[in-house]
């Protein structure tokens, strides 16, 4: 009797050719998983083909509600963005998916659970990295990292199996896209000198395609979570893709990035993330205006370190879960309303509200009504400056000789 595997399976090249692989390699019967996080497709379709090609079962599962309520919300509290850009769509997406791929082994009785990813990616160790965390017990098999077959020979081999695939050779983009974003490589991107060509964006309109006149958006958050989108309370998934239409709209939420890579390396990648790029800007926005300056610094040094985490495929590790603590610590008194313009490719915080702000119009006007006592600032500058007075006196500028 064969041993079974759970192929994480998206219905795209290399997770199609990886189901004939399997059987042909390991002589192992398939399950395939397909986890919906926002943005696919055709979900039955994708079944059908798994089954069409060898596959004993075929899963799907919605899991958008975990997704953005477990995973992309927690980033967002923590205002993760990798290298200060990329808003971690694909990266936030792979524990839940490794999580569910473990969930269904233990219930199919499999041994092995197995993937698309590549050696040269980041997925592999996100993936590898997860299944070990959760359950150590099961093998992992990553075919397109054994096979290192190059992108045509695998088509080669696809056509050779008469496996159908939604790519070319003329076209050879390699994309993943879910709620939080759409990430884009391969082909003509692989020259960091090449401009994006248009059909890279499937969901942004091009500045030359925008409206002529701006939309306001009024996003409400309680402790750091996004509630509400022009006064109307909504769910989690359908906050993000009301913001998502409207981003989009505007050309909201183009990325090209030149990124450092766990394995060692850089590529360019190029993202689509409209409404993450919304919801990062004025979820800080309104941190800008409750937390002080020393939680706000220390709070970006936890952010830098989180998105790493979260990149570098550590999301069920022990830091994470320590830095997930204070974030959440951090957020008791993010509650306000943020003003948001959208317009031109740009997206602009023009106004923010909270009954927890700590801006005092009393003490911040130069007009009637200011309060700050001026007549106290001798005093605290002769006080701060005494140390380089000091230093002055004893040390100056241009050493002795």
């Amino acid at each position: 009797m064969s041993d079974k595997a759970v192929l994480a399976y998206s219905g795209g090249l290399d997770t199609s050719v990886a189901i004939k692989w399997l059987k042909e390699k390991y002589n192992l019967e398939v399950i395939t998983l397909t986890v919906d996080i926002g943005n696919v497709a055709d979900l039955e379709a994708i079944r059908q083909k798994a089954l069409d090609l060898g596959a004993i079962k075929a899963l799907v599962i919605d899991a958008k509600e975990p997704f953005i309520n477990s995973f992309v919300f927690p980033a967002l509290q923590a205002d993760a963005l990798y290298e200060g850009q990329y808003p971690l769509a694909t990266a936030l997406g792979r524990p839940l998916i490794a999580q569910l791929l473990v969930d269904t082994a233990k219930r199919e009785g499999a041994t092995i659970v197995a993937h698309g990813c590549t050696g040269k990616g980041n997925d592999q160790v996100r993936f590898d990295v997860s299944v070990a965390a959760l359950a150590p017990e099961l093998r992992v098999v990553a075919p397109a990292r054994e096979w290192n077959m190059t992108r045509e020979q695998t088509l080669a081999y696809a056509q050779s199996h008469n496996i159908p695939v939604p790519i070319t050779v003329s076209s050879p983009y390699s994309i993943d896209e879910n709620l939080w974003g759409r990430s884009i490589e391969c082909g003509v991107l692989e020259d960091p000198w090449n401009e994006p060509p248009k059909d890279v964006f499937a969901w942004t309109k091009s500045l030359e395609e925008t409206p002529n006149q701006p939309d306001y958006v009024l996003i409400v958050f309680n402790k750091g979570i996004p509630v509400s989108l022009n006064k109307e309370r909504l769910g989690g998934v359908t906050l993000v893709q009301r913001i998502h239409e409207l981003a989009c709209e505007h050309g909201v939420g183009r990325i090209d990035h030149i990124e450092n890579r766990l394995v060692g390396i850089k590529s360019r990648e190029v993202y689509e993330a409209p409404a993450a790029t919304v919801l990062l800007q004025a979820h800080q926005a309104l941190e800008d205006m409750v937390l002080t300056k020393e939680q706000l610094r220390f709070k970006a040094k936890v952010a830098g370190e989180y998105a790493d985490l979260v990149y570098n495929g550590l999301w069920f590790s022990g830091l994470r879960q320590d830095l997930a603590a204070y974030v959440e610590s951090s957020q008791r008194y993010v509650t306000g309303v943020v003003k948001v313009k959208l317009y031109k490719g740009k997206c602009q915080i023009v106004g923010r509200k909270s009954l927890y702000s700590l801006y005092d119009f009393s003490l911040a006007t130069y007009d009637k009504g200011d309060v700050f006592d001026q007549s106290a600032s001798p005093g605290f500058i002769h006080i701060w400056g005494l140390p380089v007075r000091t230093q002055a006196k004893v040390q100056p500028a241009k050493p002795p000789e």
